[in-house]
């Protein structure tokens, strides 16, 4: 499959989704920026992707990113991150949404089972988000990070040099 094919638009989620349900698959769903991908990204996506059948990815648009990380950021456009992420063996599908949160993502995605990064708890997660996916019977798991390895500390070394 070609990584272009994998980037799924906003306006056919529904049906991709629905797609995954019928073949019997059990939907992983995680969302970020991944902005300057590394070895955190990519360990964290496989892992990912191992606790269930297939992977879709929402990823922020641009203007989120920058409502979350601040006016430099992102460094890549969405359109380039997407289709780095589809690149990923462990990747099945990528979304683009719009909003600061994953909110209205997830009520589209229907996740089965919905990652976050270790950082986070039940409580701590957005709860507007976690009703998202428990309400259509999902649970959610939390991952560790890779220590050491993120976004920030990247470019704070860039910065550097």
């Amino acid at each position: 499959m070609r990584f272009q094919d994998k980037i799924v638009a906003w306006e056919d989620l529904p049906a991709w989704r629905a797609a995954r349900r019928a073949s019997g698959q059990r939907l992983v769903v995680t969302n970020g920026c991944f902005d300057l991908l590394h070895l955190g990204h990519v360990t964290y996506l496989e892992s990912a992707r191992n606790q269930g059948d297939a992977l879709l990815l929402g990823l922020n648009g641009d203007v989120s990113v920058r409502q979350l990380k601040g006016d430099t950021r992102p460094v890549n456009p969405e359109a380039d991150r997407a289709a780095v992420v589809a690149a990923l063996q462990s990747v099945d599908g990528v979304c683009i949404f719009a909003e600061k949160t994953a909110t209205r993502f997830l009520a589209a995605a229907r996740p089965d089972i919905y990652v976050k990064g270790g950082d986070y708890t039940l409580e701590t997660v957005n709860q507007d988000e976690r009703r998202a996916v428990e309400q259509d019977g999902g649970r959610i798991v939390f991952l560790p990070f890779v220590p050491g390895k993120s976004t920030t500390t990247l470019l704070e070394k860039i910065m550097r040099l």
